[in-house]
Formats: C-alpha cells, structure tokens, sequence
C-alpha cells in the first residue's frame, strides 16, 4: 500500500509551517532517518526524516508552499516490491501511515531532543488522498484524566503493537513527550497493558473562555489614511504568533507592576575585572577570550538566583494549581529580523557566569539564523528583556505565559546617590517586573525584586 506522508507537527502549539525545500525527488529511494525535506516555522528552520522505508511516488506540495497545515499530506511513498505510478496515482485507497519525522539540525546544542524521536503519524483513513490532506487530524491519544498525551509516532506506534496503554508510561522527552525509550523501558517492565477499547476522553469541564473582542477591520482602518500614501506589509506567520500569544496573555493575567533601582557600580567593576583575566583559548581567527562577560549575563544569573531564594515566585498558574518548578529556566528576550524569540537558558541558577555567557550567545546566534530547536524556546520559568542598550529608562513588559514574572532592564545612567551620609555619583539602573497576580501577590513580587537588587547590587555573591 502506499505510504503517505504528512505535514509534521514540530511542536504541540504548531498548526502549519512552510515548506521551504525538498532534498529528495520523485524516484528516490528512502529510508528510515533520511532527512526529506525543510520545513520553516514561525521561529526556525527544522529538517525532516522519514519515518519508513520506500520510494518516493509524488511530492504533493511543491518546494516554497507557504501555510502547510499540520497533517496535510505532502508526499506519498510507494513500498517495497509496490509500483511507484500506481502508488503515485493509486493513494487515494492509501491509509497515512506515516508523518515525517521533524528533527533539528545537528548542532552542540545544550538541550538535545532524543534522536529516535518521531513526529506524530497521521490517521489511517479510508478517504482519498486528495481528501486526506484537508480532513481534520485525529485527536492525539488522551490521558485517563482527558488531559492529552504528546508521544512521537514512533512511540505509538510501538506501545500499539505491545498493547500498552500509552497513559501509564512517562516520557522522558521534551516537555514529557513519550518517545521510544520511554516504551521499551514499559514493555521490559511489564507495563500497562491497553484497554480492549479506547474509551472517549471526558470532555472539559471547564467553562469555555470568552471570545476575544476583535479589534476595527481592514477596511475601517484604511478609510482613515489616504489611497497611495501608504503600503501593505502581509501578516508573517511569526507576527501573527506574537500577536496571538501577546492578546493571550494581556487578556489572560492579571498583571501589575514593581520598580526597583540598582546600582551597578560593583557589578561593572567586578565585570571588568573578570573580563580581564578570562583565559585565552585558540580559533581559526587566533586566540580569544574564552568568555566575554555582559552585564545582561550578570542580570539573568541575578534572576535565576532570586527565583531560587524566593521559590514560591517560580511558578506557573493552571486552572487546578500553581506549578512550582525546581530551576529557574530564565528566557532571553532576542530581536530578530521583524520579530522576537526567547530562546531559555535552562537551570540557570546552576551555571556560571562564564556558562550563561557563551550559552546566550550561541542561542542569540541561532535564534537568529532560525535554528533552534522548539524545546529551546518554549517553556521557562521567567524573562528578561533588555533595552538598556538603546538607552531606554525603564519600560514595561508583558508576561509571557506559561511564565508568571518577566524583569524589564533599563539603561544604566549616572545619577548622584547616597553612600555613608555623603553624596556621590553612581550608575544606576531601573528594572520593571510585571508578575501574574494570580500566582505572585504584592508582597511575594516585591521579595523577589529585592533579592534580584541584592545580588545585582553585592555581585561577589554569585559567584559563591
């Protein structure tokens, strides 16, 4: 039978992506973890692998198609021994089999995924192949609580054949997701076996959330401005993530804000001195610093650490408890060309100042170059955002869910401060935290922001 292959979900958020290049053609043989094709999303560049073995019959969405919908059929493989002209024109009575397995590019990246890792296959369905692309995907596997279950294909597809229920395993992949190891363990433990039938999940209790009030139309907004004094610039799909994720969280948290001035002085003097005695390591340009400290490196370690002193402020918000997590993963506000990512160091309070560092900018780096991998930018337990080096005062920050806390980090200006009694001048800057009101009271929000001006203030002491 042949063998369809679908648009991959690169993330449990994803609901379509660009097709941005195929690198095999119709003819060419296949094999489990060849790498098939680009696909873009919003915020970076992934390479696909095929999930099983064949000949590729018909590539359905050329190179370049912008807006693929997740599940939508993209290829279609003829089997072993099958004729690719009657696969490439007989798929309408293919089941899809397969969804490409999305994988990132092969980089020294801190948080790896697992490499057997597989995207989530598509339904078998009896309709044809032109009509299997637009029908709506079966809803992913469901926990006993109704709470939905992210496991690669290759995982079902293995605890399916085992007969395990796939809700008594725990993975151990991104964000929890099942992944092959997690079944083998199950299957060798004795796991869980299925039930003879997949009971419904149990619709949500939870009352629906109100519409969003839908701002003024196109055609309202364009009256106002004359014909030809202006032009057009098409939604991409990275504004639109932002603006979607952006009215989410506005309309979402109850946010409010505190203000706090630190002065920077020891903090740039001890920066300075560290800078200077960084060992020199050898590259192809000659011998560089093996680091080279920012001041934003000494704010996202100063965060992570007042997160660890003040471990009730480290939380998410969901409709049945506050999530208390055991690290801080501090996100890292990165502009990028017409947009913004924010890529995680993870377990932050555990690194070094030197770590942070070179751990930022390679993430900068490929933030920028559109490789990260999705596990690097989703999630964290808090923000920073700095706008210090376009010498803005203070400004203030939208939380970004699931997170309860973001700091907002001005520039550092000279102004006169009080030292033993006597008037001096010092740097100082202003930093804004917006919190979650649901998660973080006044009086929590405000502990937090004094150990943050504590260790910004008293620098020797992240490094103890």
């Amino acid at each position: 039978m042949p063998i369809n292959i679908t648009m991959p979900a690169l993330s449990p958020t994803m609901e379509e992506g660009n097709l941005a290049k195929w690198l095999v053609k119709e003819g060419d043989k296949v094999a489990p973890g060849d790498v098939i094709a680009e696909i873009e999303t919003d915020k970076a560049t992934m390479e696909v692998e095929a999930v099983d073995e064949g000949t590729v019959a018909k590539i359905v969405v050329p190179a370049g198609t912008e807006a693929v919908k997740v599940n939508a059929l993209i290829a279609i493989l003829a089997g072993e021994g099958e004729d690719v002209a009657e696969a490439a024109k007989g798929g309408d009575a293919a089941p899809a089999k397969s969804e490409a397995k999305a994988e990132a590019p092969k980089q020294e990246a801190k948080a790896e995924a697992p490499k057997d890792e597989k995207s989530e296959a598509a339904p078998k369905a009896d309709k044809p192949v032109a009509d299997q692309a637009a029908a709506p995907s079966t809803p992913a596997p469901v926990s006993k609580s109704g709470e939905r279950l992210f496991a690669s294909p290759l995982a079902r597809r293995m605890a399916k054949d085992a007969g395990l229920d796939l809700s008594a395993v725990s993975g151990s992949g991104p964000h929890g997701r099942i992944v092959k190891s997690d079944v083998e363990k199950a299957v060798a433990s004795g796991g869980a076996k299925a039930a003879p039938a997949a009971a419904q999940a149990p619709s949500s209790s939870a009352a629906p959330a109100p519409a969003a009030a839908k701002g003024p139309s196109d055609d309202s907004v364009l009256k106002l401005f004359a014909e030809g004094s202006y032009e057009l610039l098409p939604h991409d799909g990275m504004r639109k993530t932002i603006a979607s994720r952006l009215t989410e969280s506005t309309q979402t948290i109850p946010s409010y804000t505190v203000s706090m001035e630190c002065e920077l002085d020891a903090m740039l003097k001890l920066r300075a001195e560290i800078n200077a005695s960084a060992p020199v390591k050898k590259t192809e340009k000659g011998e560089v610093p093996a680091f080279k400290l920012s001041v934003n490196d000494f704010i996202i370690k100063a965060m992570a650490l007042a997160l660890r002193d003040v471990p009730m402020a480290n939380a998410s918000w969901t409709s049945t408890a506050r999530v208390l997590h055991k690290h801080a993963d501090v996100g890292v506000a990165v502009s990028i060309p017409d947009g913004l990512i924010t890529p995680i160091v993870r377990k932050a309070e555990e690194k070094s100042l030197s770590a942070i560092s070179n751990e930022v900018k390679d993430l900068a780096k490929r933030a920028r170059d559109k490789k990260l991998k999705p596990e690097e930018y989703q999630g964290g337990t808090t923000s920073v955002s700095n706008l210090g080096m376009f010498g803005v005062s203070s400004f203030t920050s939208i939380v970004n869910l699931p997170q309860a806390s973001i700091v907002s980090i001005g520039a550092g200006v000279e102004k006169p401060v009080v030292r033993g009694g006597k008037i001096e001048v010092g740097t100082v800057m202003t930093a804004t935290f917006a919190f979650d009101h649901r998660v973080i009271d006044g009086a929590l929000g405000a502990e937090l922001a004094s150990a943050f001006k504590r260790y910004i203030e008293s620098p020797m002491s992240m490094l103890v």
